[in-house]
């Protein structure tokens, strides 16, 4: 069992007791379970069909053509039209289908005309469609699961390269410290949005999806690390001349016991405090990359490319740019709130004493 310390404790307690970033917080990790099993929610296959005695289960296995339902086509059912086909004939076949029956990269124009669709109950269009006929509410609910994910990473290779560069540039110092300060220097003046726009220029259209988006996590990680860099290092520098350092030197501590065991612990409350606007600032950099249309590759769901499509159509469809801006907005502002309140309990003049 995972055993906590008093002041952590105490920290936590506090975090606990300021309502905002901790209801904040809660609604956030319900939303990130939800979108975990997103596609039990949002999906246009079923979870279960009953045909003939018969369970299947399409939305975690192979696909399964009409011809298995008893249709006449061999391509992969229509689990919207199964439903009704099954309530039709009443002979105790059934289908049950997630709570918004629509993925996010179907087309779903009744009539054959792509064109925006104000919501609607009747077809469980709650939030619309957008200009090419697809679901908001699916588009919106899979982008923002794209958008944790990635930051999250974002957040994580920021955190591992910026700590490991700069806690060694404060400890050892010297020639180390000068060299990467350099090469820091050189490497903060490459323009980013123009990187960005040549490596995508040059990656060819044929590669996969998720390998387009590892490209574009690297890009932003290398050019976000060094600010992490610099705190760790300024931090590492302080924390080095401090009475405990040079007693755990004179006891014969090695680099690797002082850096992990002694400066990580002391400086790690605080590096706590950045996680949540090390987020904010990588949703807010990934949807503007994609309102600009050099983030995630189409057609893959993402709040940048509803806010770019809202923009375009605001007269006609503004419930495309509406539910986009109160999505991002929502998020940011559960993220922040989180931000405030891990800076606040997790303060050391709060729980520092002095003897």
């Amino acid at each position: 069992m995972l055993s906590l310390n008093p002041q952590t404790q105490k920290k936590l307690r506090r975090f606990r007791g300021i309502k905002r970033g901790y209801y904040s917080f809660l609604i956030l990790a319900g939303l990130m379970l939800l979108t975990s099993i997103g596609e039990l929610l949002v999906n246009n296959r079923a979870l279960l069909v009953s045909y003939e005695d018969t369970w299947y289960f399409p939305t975690y296995t192979d696909f399964h053509p009409g011809t298995d339902f008893g249709l006449t086509y061999g391509y992969e059912t229509n689990y919207r039209d199964l439903q009704q086909t099954f309530e039709q004939a009443d002979n105790g076949d059934f289908v049950i289908m997630p709570l918004i029956p629509y993925s996010a990269f179907e087309n779903h124009a009744p009539g054959g005309i792509y064109k925006p669709l104000p919501p609607t109950l009747e077809l469980k269009h709650y939030l619309g469609t957008d200009t090419t006929s697809r679901d908001i509410l699916a588009r919106l609910f899979y982008g923002t699961r794209i958008a944790l994910m990635f930051s999250i990473a974002f957040m994580v290779w920021v955190y591992v390269i910026g700590i490991s560069i700069g806690c060694a540039m404060g400890y050892f110092g010297g020639v180390f410290d000068l060299i990467f300060q350099r090469l820091i220097e050189i490497w903060s003046n490459i323009p980013f949005l123009y990187t960005v726009i040549i490596v995508f220029s040059v990656i060819p259209s044929t590669f996969a999806v998720a390998t387009r988006i590892g490209i574009l996590l690297t890009v932003m990680v290398l050019f976000s690390w060094p600010g992490m860099t610099y705190y760790m290092r300024t931090e590492t520098y302080k924390e080095k001349t401090r009475d405990y350092i040079s007693a755990a030197r004179i006891i014969g501590a090695s680099h690797s016991r002082i850096i992990f065991n002694h400066i990580l612990p002391n400086v790690m409350s605080t590096l706590v405090t950045y996680m949540p606007f090390t987020i904010v600032g990588a949703i807010g950099a990934i949807t503007a990359l994609d309102f600009l249309g050099f983030g995630l590759p189409a057609p893959t769901p993402s709040l940048g490319e509803l806010l770019k499509q809202g923009t375009a159509n605001l007269r006609t469809a503004p419930w495309i740019v509406t539910s986009a801006f109160l999505t991002l907005v929502t998020l940011l502002t559960l993220v922040t709130f989180i931000g405030e309140a891990v800076r606040e309990s997790f303060d050391p003049k709060k729980f520092t004493v002095y003897k």
